[in-house]
């Protein structure tokens, strides 16, 4: 068996931590345990999508519109944030460029060494869809209006009794002038469909979880900003809600635990396999397992939960 680099216990405000936990590792779990297998243990690398791609872009353009003075925060502002934030990106992570063969160049990149450059007709359709977000957000806030209080905001808290170290990034936080919290998520997709709202809320719920556990205060509203349709969806939590989510988060640690140690992580086929990078090796489709990485699961270490890459 190939072995896993295991960290050693790690602890947060003088509290011992097993493991960590993100919104995205926590929904894979809830979506199919081999998923989390192949993200977490095997650590095989994914191919970016260029929607993947296309919302880190729009994330990073509405972080550093509020770079700008209130009264300058404009759509056309925003607009010429589009092609430097995609340069930047291809400094960051040139295999995106890859998204758009056989159009990689060498060229300029954003820091003026030279780098990879995508280009062609079909860079030029997808920059102007990155763009239809960005001007849709303008129809659903006024960013002249506020100032947000935090942007990709990282936040940390271990868990009692589970031990486990949850962890996420907030797109923005805004405090109100009575000091309530208010978390705002941008989604480059579609609003979610009748009865599919809940689930919506998994990671929004998460780091309600978390400013609760570390400030002490609920957020008084969750906002699901999609950009693919122009709706918010807004979501009030209170106490009850958050604790029966706080259990519900510990008792999914405790199944990941519990499949670690069994080794059983078995796939949870549904209409997503078809977008999965995952799917030429999971069993229900004729794949073949590589084999299973040594974990060391004892009381002294923490099974390695990285969270690297939420977007891409």
């Amino acid at each position: 068996m190939v072995a896993v680099t295991v960290e050693t216990m790690t602890t947060l405000d003088d509290r011992p931590a097993l493991g960590s936990l993100s919104p995205s590792r926590g929904s894979d779990f809830k979506s199919c345990p081999l998923k989390y297998r192949f993200r977490v243990l095997d650590r095989l690398d994914e191919r970016p999508s260029s929607a993947a791609v296309r919302g880190t872009l729009v994330h990073a353009v509405l972080e550093h519109l509020f770079d700008a003075p209130a009264e300058e925060r404009s759509v056309e502002l925003a607009l010429s944030l589009v092609e430097p934030e995609w340069a930047a990106l291809l400094v960051e992570r040139p295999e995106c460029a890859e998204l758009f063969a056989p159009v990689a160049e060498t060229g300029p990149a954003a820091d003026g060494a030279d780098g990879p450059v995508a280009t062609g007709e079909a860079l030029a359709a997808w920059l102007e869809s990155a763009r239809a977000l960005v001007q849709t957000y303008f129809t659903l806030e006024d960013p002249t209006g506020f100032t947000p209080a935090e942007r990709e905001l990282r936040v940390e808290h271990v868990l009692d009794p589970a031990g486990v170290q949850l962890r996420g990034i907030i797109d923005r936080l805004d405090v109100t002038a009575d000091g309530d919290l208010i978390v705002s998520d941008y989604k480059t997709g579609r609003s979610p469909g009748l009865g599919f709202e809940e689930s919506a809320f998994f990671g929004l719920k998460f780091y309600a979880l978390l400013l609760w556990r570390t400030r002490g205060v609920i957020p008084r509203q969750l906002r699901l900003i999609y950009l693919g349709d122009g709706v918010v969806l807004p979501y009030e939590p209170d106490e009850a809600q958050l604790l029966g989510f706080e259990r519900m988060v510990t008792a999914l640690w405790s199944a990941i635990r519990t499949a670690t140690e069994r080794g059983d992580w078995r796939p949870r086929p549904s209409k997503l396999c078809d977008w999965c990078d995952f799917k030429s090796l999971c069993p229900e489709f004729g794949g073949t397992l590589p084999p299973l990485p040594a974990v060391d699961i004892s009381p002294c270490a923490t099974v390695d939960v990285d969270d690297a890459t939420e977007r891409i």
